[in-house]
């Protein structure tokens, strides 16, 4: 796709791509692929992202020099497509000063045909998911780009971030005690560049766009911004490059989740309304991104699950359908004595709506052969949540016996508020490549399945209307053991995402003995989600690389 829109006698070219981290050959390709096109439109300037030519994040890779040859090699292969057209890419630059870290993050600035100058990074990001202070140094120099009798201010993403716009100081803190843009104010550029790897989360999507336009109106300067599109494993870029005007008003925005080039060439930068964005949607855009990168870049076509009759596993067989294509997802019921009939009839249902293949394979007899087996060692003790979660840990063998003979990912259907308080079993619905909903809550989920029945019934109204259950012993309820999703929904947020502790949250309105009881859940599971499969990340604050909490510390609540 490509948009074409226009900016004072220069085009500037922001190139949203969809790169594979460590994929040279993939990621050049689509780097030169957009270069000719942008020549063809008669662009003075191409911007790619932040750390484009090789990936974000590359992470450890950046440790290995061969690693780093690739991309000064690939650098000159894109320098030479470059002599009728400059270009602003990220790649890894190397610390020729003695001391400090062996790399910088940088912006290549690249025109007749050569590298005219590299910008590296100051503001390096080493929370949540980021950890770039790991491997760069930060840049502690600043120039401004002179081009075609332009002045740019260009920088890295962070770069821009230390910006708290009014409103926001809840939200956002300054974390660094300088701005390049505070130095390169000073050299009277004409306009702001950005490259930038900034992943998607529902809860700060618009954040980002504040930040972005408080930077135009503090230092009267348009903004041309370029981000990631794609997934790379748990973190999903969701595009939405933009143009802002002096004004911090949005004159124009790329497509979120997808590909495009989009050329601006305009004599003003008169501002365009923000497009409204709904906040299920995005998830459910994210999660189908998400799906169909994890199985592409890592080179697998289908997927296996297994279909309880409940929610989770319907939204989840639903997005692998949408993200893969019906014909490479297979369902699979596997009903135990304590399996309701509706449970069963409901999943059919849903497999003959959306015409997705199923197979049932009961686990009752594999069951009972397992009882017979421990009974020795159980003897007459009671019944209880061993033979419970044997029922779930049947069902994983089973599920990844097909993974394995069939060449399929098996998907994890736990969503976050499960995982939050421990309410899964390890090595039995634990299980799994990819867990698909573990970022998303559980009234999300009920909302994604609403969205999905929009045009018809695809998710089976009984599904959605019904009490959950995990069916592992007579007329088992979820609110026998954990509180209303509308009351322990909003409690993990504010303690997840928000980070408020026990008394801040009772503060809001909540009753102190639930409060305690769920976050203790929450602390007392961080062993099992530290083996859980990674996680498509969809909120400020997932479980996986971005929260890290010690599994034996005492945190008394």
């Amino acid at each position: 796709m490509i948009q074409i829109i226009n900016f004072a006698l220069m085009k500037i070219a922001l190139a949203q791509l969809n790169y594979h981290t460590g994929n040279f050959e993939h990621n050049t390709s689509k780097i030169l692929s957009e270069i000719e096109k942008a020549v063809k439109a008669k662009s003075d300037i191409i911007v790619f992202a932040e750390l484009a030519l090789c990936g974000y994040p590359p992470r450890d890779f950046l440790e290995f020099d061969d690693f780093i040859e690739r991309c000064e090699k690939e650098l000159e292969r894109i320098a030479k497509a470059c002599a009728d057209i400059a270009c602003i890419i990220g790649a890894p630059a190397r610390n020729k000063s003695y001391g400090g870290k062996d790399l910088f993050n940088s912006a290549y600035f690249i025109a007749d045909g050569k590298i005219q100058s590299v910008h590296h990074k100051a503001l390096l990001p080493t929370y949540d998911v980021f950890d770039e202070y790991r491997y760069f140094e930060p840049g502690s120099e600043f120039q401004i780009v002179e081009f075609k009798g332009k002045r740019i201010a260009l920088t890295i993403c962070e770069d821009l971030w230390n910006v708290v716009p009014a409103g926001l100081e809840n939200e956002l803190q300054a974390l660094y005690k300088t701005s390049p843009m505070d130095s390169l104010i000073k050299q009277n550029p004409d306009l702001m560049i950005n490259i930038a790897a900034s992943p998607f989360s529902w809860d700060r999507s618009g954040i980002r766009m504040q930040v972005l336009a408080e930077n135009c109106k503090r230092y009267k300067l348009p903004l041309f911004y370029v981000n990631h599109v794609g997934a790379q494993t748990e973190l999903i870029f969701d595009g939405g490059s933009v143009i802002f005007n002096s004004e911090g008003k949005q004159v124009c925005r790329a497509a979120k989740f997808e590909e495009e080039l989009l050329i601006h060439d305009s004599t003003d930068l008169s501002p365009n309304a923000p497009i409204a964005e709904d906040e299920i949607e995005l998830i459910h855009k994210g999660l189908i991104l998400g799906i169909r990168d994890y199985f592409k870049k890592s080179g697998f076509k289908s997927a296996v699950l297994g279909l309880s009759g409940g929610i989770d596993s319907a939204v989840t067989y639903v997005l692998a359908q949408q993200a893969l294509g019906v014909e490479n997802v297979l369902g699979v019921l596997m009903p135990s004595e304590f399996s309701s009939q509706h449970s069963i009839d409901d999943s059919i249902k849903l497999a003959e709506n959306t015409g997705g293949k199923y197979d049932i394979i009961p686990i009752k007899d594999t069951y009972n052969t397992l009882l017979k087996t421990m009974a020795p060692s159980f003897g007459d003790l009671p019944f209880g949540l061993a033979e419970e979660n044997l029922q779930a840990r049947c069902r994983g063998i089973i599920v990844m016996a097909l993974s394995n003979k069939f060449g399929h990912i098996l998907l994890n259907t736990s969503n976050k508020s499960e995982n939050a308080v421990g309410y899964s079993t390890m090595y039995g619905d634990m299980c799994g490549g990819l867990g698909v909903i573990g970022d998303v809550y559980k009234n999300q989920v009920y909302a994604l399945a609403r969205m999905m029945n929009l045009k018809g019934e695809v998710v089976p109204e009984n599904i959605i209307t019904k009490a959950p259950s995990a069916e592992l012993r007579p007329d088992q309820k979820d609110s026998d053991s954990l509180p209303d999703y509308d009351i322990l929904d909003p409690i993990l947020y504010q303690f997840i995402e928000r980070r408020k502790g026990p008394n801040e949250i009772i503060e809001r309105g909540y009753e102190a003995a639930t409060v305690n009881k769920i976050l203790n859940l929450v602390n007392r599971s961080e062993f099992k989600r530290f083996q859980t499969p990674p996680i498509l990340r969809v909120s400020s604050k997932a479980f996986g690389m971005g929260r890290r909490m010690p599994i034996v510390a005492k945190y008394t609540l």
